[in-house]
């Protein structure tokens, strides 16, 4: 009897152990994404419209003479708008608008929203491929899903099953490895004008995307930041860094120029006003959706057809008078395009607080990067909404999905909008990797320059 039961615990434990084994997907599922699926899990067909067409390999043309960090051009520059949406005519396109665009629509009569053919622009190197292969049958959630393990080089979850998996798709999106561009912010305020609030320089690292390192190397850093404001005065040396992982909670230390000494800062995250920005966004609205997971519960709703901002290389191109109109970002500079969304919702988890209880994000099926994020308040009311302005990075093999970035407080009726400085001629800029020390309290300690 003894002996029977021992020989049942074995086999439901390697009955357990292979599930466990296959937490994202089968071989068989995997297989989808050399057939149907493209490389990144995406639907490679276009929709039967013939509005979205079939993903070709993306956009890996890199202009003659082209260097990283110049002014990129808009390949596109000769379309014209297919038809605008304003308030009159938005509920014929009420299916593929987010709430929060709805929202600026209605509250603003010069707000718009010019759309123009779609172009599936999203490129990748054969070896981020590669990996996400890889990954789609080893990767797996740990931390009641707010960690990842087994993972690296490529996207985690093509094929997700939940929230949490395609949430973590977009915290380890294709973003090259080592960038550096200077930004340049404002705020708009509620009588319509404009106030810088901050410039300066940020460096950012994805050690988790280093081709020359492997899952068995990988630490678990995947990613590292070094932000320095230089305007306005009284701002001017204040930085800190951060340090984003894989399986555990972010650390993250500040250089205060009335303290002249480095501090760890736990509070740069979650829903800490942003002071980079005066306080006008909280740190994980920054790139629609920037930090970790674990004050939420995530569900993953689905897939539907949306009007987002894409292939805005024209918009990224333009001065900060031309980018911003009172409001609003100027619709006139920002192209739209239909393409298909994730759509996922985070309801705060239970003895969890944050200020914005419900959320909702809609991530690109091409690259994982979140385009459109909505939040609402304790009482229902739709609060918040951001977008990026997704552009074509030729000479990386991506687009960049999260920035620049504008945020909408759609009860005060402000925004801000973090923007490159083309006064300083660098827009991200891909550069060799940088060591590690330069991320470090250290570091940052002998970069303070007042």
């Amino acid at each position: 009897m003894k002996m029977n039961q021992k020989v049942i615990a074995l086999a439901l434990g390697a009955l357990l152990s292979a599930q466990f084994a296959w937490a994202a997907v089968t071989p068989e599922e995997a297989a989808r994404l050399k057939r149907d699926l493209t490389p990144f899990g995406a639907e490679k067909a276009g929709n039967k419209e013939g509005t979205i067409p079939a993903w070709d390999g993306g956009y890996t043309k890199v202009p003659a003479g082209y260097q990283s960090g110049d002014p990129r051009p808009d390949p596109f520059a000769n379309e014209k708008p297919l038809f605008s949406i304003t308030a009159k005519n938005m509920d014929q396109y009420a299916d593929k608008l987010a709430e929060g665009t709805k929202a600026l629509l209605k509250k603003y009569p010069t707000y718009r929203v010019d759309v123009y053919p779609t172009h599936r622009t999203a490129a990748a190197p054969q070896w981020v491929f590669d990996n996400t292969f890889k990954n789609s049958t080893r990767a797996k959630t740990t931390r009641g899903g707010y960690g990842v393990e087994g993972a690296y080089g490529g996207i985690p979850f093509p094929i997700p099953k939940d929230g949490y998996e395609a949430m973590h798709n977009h915290r380890l999106k294709w973003n090259g490895v080592t960038n550096t561009h200077s930004f340049e912010n404002y705020t708009g305020n509620s009588d319509g004008k404009h106030v810088l609030v901050t410039k300066g320089q940020s460096t950012y690292q994805f050690p988790y995307y280093d081709k020359n390192g492997s899952l068995e190397t990988f630490k678990g850093l995947y990613e590292q930041w070094f932000v320095q404001q230089t305007d306005p005065p009284f701002k001017s040396g204040e930085a800190f860094i951060i340090h984003d992982y894989v399986d555990q909670p972010r650390q993250a230390w500040q250089y205060l120029t009335g303290q002249r000494r480095v501090r760890k800062a736990p509070t740069i995250g979650y829903d800490t006003p942003d002071d980079v920005n005066s306080g006008q966004q909280y740190f994980d609205e920054a790139f629609v959706f920037l930090g970790d997971l674990d004050r939420y519960e995530w569900k993953l709703i689905g897939k539907k057809e949306l009007y987002i901002p894409y292939n805005d290389n024209k918009y990224v191109q333009k001065s900060p008078e031309e980018r911003l109109a009172p409001y609003h970002l100027n619709p006139d500079v920002l192209r739209w395009e239909l393409h298909r969304v994730w759509v996922v919702e985070a309801t705060l988890a239970p003895g969890k607080r944050h200020v914005v209880p419900k959320r909702r994000f809609y991530l690109d099926e091409d690259t994982w990067g979140a385009v459109i994020g909505e939040g609402w308040d304790a009482q229902g009311q739709l609060w918040r909404t951001n977008h990026s302005t997704p552009h074509i990075l030729f000479e990386a093999q991506r687009n960049e999905m999260a920035y620049p970035l504008v945020v909408y407080n759609l009860l005060t009726g402000t925004f801000v909008s973090s923007g490159f400085n083309l006064s300083k001629g660098n827009i991200y800029k891909s550069v060799p990797r940088v060591p590690d020390s330069y991320f470090t309290p250290d570091a940052l300690a002998g970069q303070g320059i007042r």
